[in-house]
């Protein structure tokens, strides 16, 4: 069956990996891969499905409802994967407006547009509207317990409140509009392509260049990882076998303290560069917790696992590895990120077109 999706954020890192998935699994499909190209996406990430017959980029702001309207009526857009956002903790602690402004207007302006869209087109049938949302909408967790779909919101950063409220506005128009709607909420992801301001590519990139390796407080929070291409598949089977309405945690079963996963990270880099084990332990630098920093994040994904048959693929040990050889595989990737070159990309490849 032929289908027209929209993918926000597809330059992105997660996006990216979704995109590249859907247009190689379904070739009937028509991608339309929108991302307004900001400091975190980067088209390089897409060189080898750009000329895809089934795929087209689309530049554009999401919080722009006129060019989402007429977005959603030319390419007669039948779903939505909706990745773009602003996403880290630390920016949105400096600039919550930028947050509020993406996170929640720019996500009802998407839902707003495809209910008109769909509403003047016969209805929402066949319709689907997947939102990508965070396990930090649901607080910090002690030493015990897990997020499920059920656990009460309580964010605690700009980031996760604003998260959190584009999740209730996705639900209202489930409630309201009767739009068929499904969110998931993911831990922290990791792999390729990851925009170096993330704690495995900062630090990767940190270690190659023996800079020091800002740990926050005692490095003591503990976070759940889940590899992207792992997230990536779990999107794939929740935008095709979940209920309109429903809400699916997705998480790596991979619980680390920070600290711990960074002694790990050095001692595969240091590895890998042929230096002698540990040699960049003493590039840790601890540093002043972040303000709010909550303590633990753990998904259940048992629902995930038990109604559609996702689970990971890797083990964080197997991932890591795999993550470590690709950026140091890709240094001049890492390079032009790291120095904003990667953003002249566009202007060279669609400028013409534009």
């Amino acid at each position: 069956m032929s289908r027209n999706i929209l993918i926000t954020g597809g330059a992105g890192f997660i996006g990216s990996h979704v995109v590249r998935l859907f247009v190689n699994k379904y070739p009937d499909y028509r991608i339309f891969n929108l991302d307004k190209l900001t400091y975190a996406g980067n088209l390089e990430n897409l060189r080898d499905v750009e000329q895809a017959p089934n795929y087209t980029f689309i530049k554009g702001d999401i919080c722009d409802f006129d060019r989402m309207r007429e977005i959603f009526t030319e390419h007669r857009i039948d779903g939505v994967i909706h990745l773009a956002a602003e996403s880290h903790v630390d920016r949105s602690i400096r600039d919550p407006f930028a947050f509020a402004q993406t996170n929640v207007l720019g996500t009802l302006s998407l839902l707003q547009a495809a209910r008109l869209a769909w509403e003047d087109t016969g209805g929402m049938d066949g319709k689907l509207f997947y939102h990508v949302s965070t396990d930090e909408v649901y607080g910090s967790l002690d030493e015990r317990g897990f997020f499920t779909e059920t656990t009460s919101y309580d964010p605690k950063s700009p980031y996760s409140a604003s998260k959190a409220s584009s999740d209730h506005f996705v639900r209202a128009y489930h409630n309201t509009y009767g739009m068929p709607v499904v969110i998931s909420n993911c831990s922290n992801n990791y792999g390729p392509n990851q925009f170096p301001e993330k704690l495995i590519p900062l630090f990767i990139n940190n270690i190659r260049h023996n800079k020091p390796l800002p740990v926050y407080g005692k490095g003591e929070n503990v976070r759940d990882w889940l590899y992207v291409v792992d997230h990536a598949r779990a999107i794939d089977v929740i935008f095709h076998g979940c209920r309109p309405g429903d809400t699916y945690n997705i998480g790596g079963f991979n619980e680390w303290k920070n600290i711990d996963l960074i002694r790990t990270m050095i001692r595969v880099v240091d590895r890998l560069l042929g230096r002698p084990e540990g040699a960049s332990l003493n590039l840790i630098a601890y540093v002043t917790d972040r303000a709010g920093h909550d303590l633990r994040y753990a998904i259940d994904s048992t629902k995930l696992k038990n109604e559609l048959g996702w689970e990971p693929s890797l083990q964080f040990e197997e991932g890591l590895e795999k993550t470590v050889r690709w950026y140091l595989d890709n240094g001049p990737w890492l390079d032009r990120v790291t120095s904003g070159a990667y953003q002249k990309y566009y202007d060279t490849m669609y400028g013409e077109r534009s």
